[in-house]
């Protein structure tokens, strides 16, 4: 009974010796912590690696894991596309726009005729709101629908002619000019005659100057400073602006000549988003459709605009060197309107 009592008043009681190895070991806990900390400062302030000190072997292979993740997120990782924009002579600048999320053949920067705010990005009087367009290009001439040949009446078989009476013919002095009404002044009539009106689209773009596409001016809120006659984006000149200038060009061109040739009348309204690439030969591959909210004969006409003028242009040299591989990821979006 006392050996129990004993045990249960037993009490830990640390002597001085043993205080003092505790705080030995919190002061040395305290300045290691101090210590790593202060590493960490000095490797921001220095701008050195996390990695700096391990061991060479391992610093290079952690760098190389690094630099694969590093290339790995970059190849998955969607990159917002450029915009192609179309930029006149009159809107073209020397300097570029600081930033700007479009591209063409030539730098612009925004401008609007008023505006009452500032806003960074130009207030345009437009009426759509789909394409990037700061000028409304009509074209050239209507035109007709094609009609279906109708043969003409065969005229009645006139009576044969009388036999032409013979006049003698005086000889001419010599030297003595013939007063006579010129062959040309019959045929100024013809000369005359109004311009015949294209019955296709496609005649009437072929007609019309190939500065710009045709198409209706877009809409957009806002304001800048710049105050000029005409409307402009932002825009700034790259390497591939002329040859995607002249790729537009041959899309929209082929496409207008198929819808002629489907006799398209706006019957379906809606927009078509193709892709593919564009390998640095010209040759086009893997070309889908991703968004369609028309039919399944205006889709194949989408693609077809983009296959029959193919294959393209090959890239210029100093093309080539700006690219990273052979091809590039190249996005179409039709508007039927």
């Amino acid at each position: 009974m006392n050996g129990a009592a004993a045990a249960g008043r037993w009490t830990v009681r640390w002597s001085r010796r043993e205080w003092s190895r505790l705080l030995q070991a919190f002061g040395l806990s305290v300045l290691l912590h101090l210590f790593l900390y202060g590493a960490y400062a000095l490797a921001r302030y220095w701008q050195l690696p996390p990695d700096f000190l391990l061991p060479a072997r391992l610093r290079h292979t952690h760098q190389l894991q690094q630099a694969i993740a590093a290339r790995r997120e970059a190849l998955e990782r969607e990159e917002s596309p450029l915009v192609f924009v179309e930029v006149s002579p009159r809107q073209a600048t020397e300097e570029p726009p600081p930033e700007t999320r479009f591209y063409s053949d030539k730098h612009s920067r925004a401008a609007n005729p008023e505006a009452d705010q500032d806003t960074g990005q130009p207030r345009i009087t437009g009426t759509q709101d789909q394409v990037a367009k700061t000028e409304t290009v009509p074209p050239a001439e209507t035109y007709e629908p094609l009609q279906p040949a109708v043969t003409p009446p065969q005229p009645a078989e006139p009576p044969p002619p009388a036999p032409p009476l013979v006049t003698p013919t005086l000889p001419r002095p010599e030297g003595d000019l013939e007063v006579g009404r010129p062959d040309w002044v019959e045929r100024r009539g013809d000369s005359e005659t109004p311009r015949p009106r294209p019955r296709t689209l496609a005649e009437a773009r072929a007609r019309q100057s190939p500065a710009l596409l045709p198409g209706e001016k877009m809409r957009q809120e806002g304001g800048v400073k710049n105050r000029l006659e005409f409307s402009a984006l932002d825009a700034r000149a790259t390497p591939f602006g002329d040859y995607d200038a002249a790729l537009v060009r041959a899309v929209a061109d082929r496409w207008y000549a198929l819808l002629d040739a489907k006799r398209y009348a706006g019957y379906q309204r809606g927009r078509v988003v193709v892709r593919f690439l564009l390998h640095s030969d010209g040759r086009v591959t893997d070309l889908q459709v991703v968004e369609s909210t028309v039919g399944l004969d205006l889709s194949l006409i989408c693609e077809m605009a983009v296959l029959d003028p193919a294959p393209y242009a090959p890239w210029p040299r100093e093309l080539r060197r700006l690219v990273e591989g052979n091809y590039r990821k190249v996005q179409f979006t039709f508007y039927y309107n």
